[in-house]
């Protein structure tokens, strides 16, 4: 007795790894205006169709790399939201440094937010780009969300401290500073303005601190 031979070709064993792997290091090699979906594909050791089943655009391709950057920053509830929130931001601040500086020489004075400017810029030509990067941050952003709901309901935020706004002041700051200001986010600035947004939300302690 014989069986059937499947049809079509079988979809490669971590094909998926393979070509976000590459997309990543083509992005960082040759930024964005370089990127080469054909460069992907050789590197990938796949079809460019295969990348295009996936993704149909190569700003389709960049924000599931982001994704899957974002994916591997750490949230952790230790239970003291300052050192939780500036850990987070921490990473959140030197990712996003990372990423307005790949593909190009950063000069001194240098106020380009880069790559970051060139995804939003793609958010807003494609619907469903914009799509995909708002479920990103929706689905990134619910992780220091809780964070933030459960400091409130320890009682380390002050009652009418709403978890979404506090977390709205942080992050509107340092994309505030990336694409407005162009003023540096690195250094301790994480730390800084996690004590500020802090010392208006945070609940005082036994000390008055």
């Amino acid at each position: 007795m014989t069986t059937e031979a499947r049809r079509g070709r079988p979809r490669a064993e971590g094909a998926d790894a393979r070509i976000l792997e590459a997309a990543y290091a083509v992005l960082v090699d040759r930024g964005y205006e370089r990127y080469s979906i054909d460069e992907v594909a050789q590197r990938a050791g796949v079809a460019k169709t295969t990348i295009y089943r996936r993704w149909p655009t190569r700003d389709h391709l960049i924000v599931a790399v982001v994704a899957k950057i974002q994916d591997e920053v750490p949230v952790t509830d230790t239970g003291d939201i300052r050192h939780d929130l500036v850990t987070y931001l921490e990473a959140i601040v030197g990712g996003l440094d990372r990423m307005r500086r790949v593909g190009r020489v950063v000069e001194p004075g240098d106020r380009s937010a880069g790559l970051v400017a060139e995804i939003v810029a793609a958010a807003a030509r494609h619907a469903d780009v914009g799509g995909a990067l708002r479920g990103l941050f929706a689905r990134r952003n619910a992780l220091p969300l809780a964070l933030l709901a459960s400091a409130s309901a320890r009682g380390d935020l002050k009652p009418d401290a709403q978890p979404g706004l506090v977390f709205d002041e942080l992050a509107g700051a340092v994309y505030y500073r990336l694409f407005i200001t162009g003023e540096p986010i690195d250094g301790d600035y994480a730390s800084r303005l996690v004590d500020q947004v802090l010392a208006g939300a945070r609940t005082p302690n036994e000390e008055g601190t």
